[in-house]
């Protein structure tokens, strides 16, 4: 159970809001709670119209609301209780890595609202995503689901390109990950920017020429943080098949969680992967 009087989580979430996002981040802190019965998880959008898509700083302005309400309607009623003290809430950025230019957003989002919140890191890298990354590619033909069964995939990749924004620092984050995917798969793995013009023609080339024939693209993206039409575009550029986004995939919301109450010193549910069958 998480503690009384506990922050509240609250999921910030990068790129236009809509329908989908939205049910995407529903999912996610869903998952977060089942994890952790109590758990107040909330959604702030970096880029919300305070309509139907909450932004992150009104998201953050109520949360310090109704704490403070909270307060005095127990002073009202004559029961003892502490003046609220430490952060109001933990904002986990929705990114599988660093994305300095979101980040940046997002911390001013959080120094705009005037409220005491902390601010993790991206989620990643972590072996929870490269798990992920395979159930993703398995999914879509283009790697086989477990390495224990004798059997092949006729459309198996045997190279992956790890797909990442956010620059140089993105790219160095994805190799991590990509490093544990290419120890799942036994095949080559590069991370590549999609935002670097000709990075993933680029890293396409050296797969090809070290022997990998079958490429794939794998996007190390949650999804939101990114045009759909920018992954397409990268996998034509490439030549190769591409994997679906991370999305609400479990791992995420309990990145979201582990995230969270290590920033608060919470000691977390086991957040283990379950093996890919």
């Amino acid at each position: 159970m998480a503690p009384d009087g506990a922050p509240a989580l609250v999921l910030a979430v990068p790129g236009v809001p809509s329908t989908a996002t939205c049910a995407l981040a529903e999912e996610v802190v869903s998952i977060a709670r089942s994890e952790l019965p109590g758990l107040d998880a909330r959604i702030g959008y970096l880029d919300g119209d305070d309509s139907e898509f909450p932004s992150l700083r009104s998201v953050l302005a109520h949360a310090a609301d109704e704490r403070t309400a909270r307060y005095e309607q127990a002073l009202a009623a004559g029961v003892e209780a502490e003046e609220p003290d430490g952060p109001v809430a933990v904002v986990v950025p929705l990114l599988a890595g660093p994305d300095s230019a979101l980040l940046r957003q997002i911390r001013q989002s959080v120094m705009d609202s005037r409220v005491a919140a902390d601010l993790t890191d991206a989620l990643g890298p972590h072996p929870l995503l490269a798990e992920a990354l395979h159930v993703r590619l398995s999914e879509a033909g283009l790697a086989r689901a477990d390495r224990a069964r004798l059997f092949t995939v006729a459309t198996a990749a045997d190279g992956i390109i790890l797909a990442s924004v956010g620059g140089e620092e993105a790219v160095q984050a994805a190799g991590i990950t990509g490093m544990l995917l290419a120890a799942r798969l036994a095949v080559p793995v590069m991370a590549a920017a999609l935002d670097q013009e000709g990075a993933i023609a680029s890293v396409a080339e050296q797969l090809r020429s070290s022997g990998s024939q079958q490429l794939a693209l794998a996007p190390y993206l949650i999804g939101p943080e990114i045009d759909p039409a920018l992954l397409a575009a990268a996998a034509e550029e490439a030549g190769c098949a591409a994997a679906e986004s991370l999305g609400a995939y479990p791992a995420i919301g309990k990145l979201a969680l582990a995230k969270y109450t290590t920033a608060l010193g919470i000691v977390p549910p086991q957040a283990q992967g379950t093996p890919v069958r």
